[in-house]
């Protein structure tokens, strides 16, 4: 029996499973909302719900879940989105200098320094000032996953959305997904199936002669 086993495998190792956690939450964190698989969705919603709790207690300056947050995330750095074209336009050399200052050490804040236009932003601290302080009066439930229809091309895996509660999109912007060719002639085919059907059962309660006479038509007296 399955006792104490309380995580997905994922057919990883150990390690891989880790680094997988790891770089999706990083991407909940810089986007707000990623897409993934249900099993991966579920997985992932516990260890970010863990790292937002710990968060706002770093918030409140506890320097042991600070400690925590470094040790299962890693100091990857954010861009902003209105300098992302730029960055990925420059060169290794100029990437580094937006991420790292000339002493070796990285750039956490996100604001521009010296001659730089712009500097990453650490994503433990966009954690820490930018998310936990959203939650400060939510114990719990952090996150949302939305199932997705459909299942993706190849092994059939059925996909979700794992979002920040406050940055899901409105109901008014989605937008209904449009029919496969396939399910087009299905559909076809069962509503004619349908009003044969239909058909059938009006000739059968007008009795044995009546669909006969009613082809024949009215017949002349005398």
């Amino acid at each position: 029996m399955r006792h104490r086993i309380a995580h997905r495998k994922l057919g990883r190792t150990t390690s891989h499973r880790r680094a997988l956690r790891r770089n999706l939450a990083h991407s909940l964190i810089e986007h707000g909302e990623i897409r993934t698989t249900l099993p991966k969705a579920k997985e992932l919603r516990r260890f970010v719900e863990k790292l937002i709790t710990l968060a706002k207690r770093a918030q409140n300056g506890d320097l042991v879940a600070r400690r925590q947050i470094h040790k299962h995330l890693s100091d990857r750095s954010i861009i902003p989105k209105e300098h992302l074209s730029d960055y990925e336009m420059m060169s290794d050399t100029k990437r580094e200098r937006v991420v790292r200052s000339l002493s070796g050490r990285r750039h956490r804040t996100g604001q521009p320094k010296g001659a730089l236009a712009f500097t990453g932003e650490s994503v433990t601290r966009r954690l820490i000032e930018t998310i936990a302080p959203r939650y400060t009066e939510r114990r719990g439930g952090y996150t949302r996953i939305v199932r997705l229809p459909g299942w993706r091309i190849g092994d059939a895996g059925e996909q979700a959305v794992i979002q920040l509660v406050g940055d899901e999109t409105p109901p008014a912007n989605l937008v209904r997904p449009e029919k496969l060719a396939r399910r087009t002639r299905a559909d076809a085919r069962y509503a004619l199936a349908i009003k044969l059907a239909k058909e059938g059962k009006r000739a059968q309660g007008r009795g044995p002669g009546a669909g006969a006479a009613a082809r024949e038509g009215p017949q002349p007296e005398g």
